[in-house]
């Protein structure tokens, strides 16, 4: 067929090229290495190979959670032992020897030229103790926290109540009536000053206590539940491995398991130990020292106020809701010895042996002819007798003295036992958890390796 010829006034084009094929995507290391594990999963060896990595960081992770949860508990149990505990006893100690020196300073008021080298002394070595108190508790306080600011305070007010005992002494001893108004305002500096700054101070040490019992206490529910899944997973790659092999055991299988399995048991029953010392500790010994510290601070204000009702002879009043007058001091040494009795019952009640109950009885026993004796002093200061009430509080034989000095003793005794009650059941329940942190962490390694080696067994075959 003729071609037609070209036509004028039409140019001529050049055929289309045709577009070169693109270039094939590239694909990252990452698609390609999910691809690589997608088609390893559909072969035996390729799932024997994720099911051991899984095992092993399975036990691995049931390891490391363990140490890490029995290490903050063993590190709570230690600082209920070691530190928190000393430190609220240190706080109740501050609290006691102040309200102890102010008893002393009272009683020698009393007694004026008569007073004895033991009150003093007594006197002496209660400041001494308060202040070394204050100096440790400082160290062991965070500094800017509000128990560093109680300590500091503290600090400040002591050397003025020491100032303010010895120019009552003074004037006392010169038969100047002034040493009475120097000796009240001592008392109500330690009183309203001090020695609710001490309880504040006991308070918070109190709570740093019962924080630590809070951390020590509770069940590590994460570690056991990790190796209750562990031991679940290598119980299903063993009923896999027989399925697939008809062969019952494989070794490394095996020990894997028999690791994790003794891992968990020692982590349950060790801590199962550990947290019923720790809770004894606390119901036999932090609550009874509680109680007990509480009633020895009663019995101290109780006679506090018994020797200032004879300083004020009455100067010092107030007044009731049913409006009625009554004698500040002796008003208040009714309120602190009802405090005591209270706080005897409740010992007794949570006095768990005879050795515990004992000094408690003679402690109610000593406060009941506290009372009685107490009853005559106010009968004969009332009459005008005061001379005769004033030796009926601190002189010899038959004495209220001796009822305190007893009733003292006794607590003293009591917290004694109690503090010794402490110390074994927190030892015995951090004594439970020794050792299983590294336990854990190395049973659990072993227990890897062998859950990694039974696998390997098994892919050799394969080779």
């Amino acid at each position: 067929m003729p071609v037609p010829p070209p036509q004028p006034g039409r140019s001529q084009l050049p055929p289309p090229r045709r577009a070169p094929d693109a270039a094939p995507e590239r694909r990252t290391a990452l698609a390609e290495g999910v691809d690589r594990l997608r088609a390893a999963a559909t072969t035996e060896p390729g799932r024997l190979r994720a099911i051991g990595a899984l095992l092993a960081v399975l036990v691995v992770a049931f390891g490391a959670v363990t140490a890490w949860q029995t290490n903050s508990r063993a590190t709570a149990a230690d600082d209920v032992l070691h530190h928190s505990q000393p430190l609220s006893s240190d706080a109740a100690d501050i609290y006691r020897s102040l309200a102890d020196a102010n008893t002393m300073a009272a009683s020698g008021y009393l007694a004026g030229l008569q007073e004895t080298q033991a009150t003093r002394s007594q006197y002496e070595l209660d400041i001494k103790t308060a202040a070394a108190k204050l100096v440790t508790a400082a160290a062991n306080t965070d500094p800017g926290s509000s128990s560093a600011t109680t300590i500091r305070q503290l600090n400040e007010l002591l050397p003025q109540y020491k100032g303010l005992v010895e120019s009552a002494r003074a004037n006392n001893r010169q038969g100047f009536p002034v040493g009475g108004a120097y000796l009240r305002a001592a008392n109500d500096s330690m009183q309203n000053k001090m020695l609710p700054k001490a309880q504040d101070l006991y308070d918070k040490e109190n709570q740093r206590l019962s924080a630590d019992y809070g951390d020590a206490t509770p069940y590590p529910w994460f570690a056991i539940a990790l190796g209750l899944l562990a031991l679940g997973g290598l119980a299903w790659a063993q009923r896999r491995n027989y399925q697939r092999t008809n062969r019952v055991l494989n070794h490394g299988l095996v020990a894997a398991s028999a690791a994790t399995a003794v891992v968990l048991l020692w982590l349950v029953v060790g801590h199962s130990f550990a947290r019923a010392g720790l809770n004894a500790s606390y119901a036999h010994g932090i609550k009874s020292l509680s109680v007990l510290h509480d009633a020895r601070i009663a019995s101290l204000k109780a006679r506090s106020d018994e020797n200032l009702t004879l300083v004020s002879r009455g100067a010092e009043t107030k007044t009731l809701l049913d409006k009625r007058v009554v004698d500040a001091y002796d008003w208040g040494y009714d309120q602190e010895i009802a405090a005591l009795g209270k706080g005897l019952k409740l010992a007794d009640s949570l006095a768990d042996d005879s050795a515990g109950r004992e000094p408690v009885a003679v402690a109610n026993k000593s406060m009941t002819e506290w009372i009685a004796r107490h009853n005559v002093v106010s009968q004969k200061n009332e009459l005008g007798r005061y001379q005769e009430a004033r030796d009926g509080v601190i002189g010899g034989k038959g004495a209220t003295a001796e009822c305190f000095t007893a009733v003292d003793a006794s607590l003293d005794k009591a917290l004694d036992h109690e503090t010794k009650e402490f110390q074994q059941s927190a030892g015995d329940g951090l004594d439970a958890m020794t050792g299983l942190t590294v336990g854990a962490a190395v049973l659990a390694v072993l227990g890897a390796a062998g859950a990694v080696l039974g696998i390997g067994r098994r892919l050799s075959e394969y080779r």
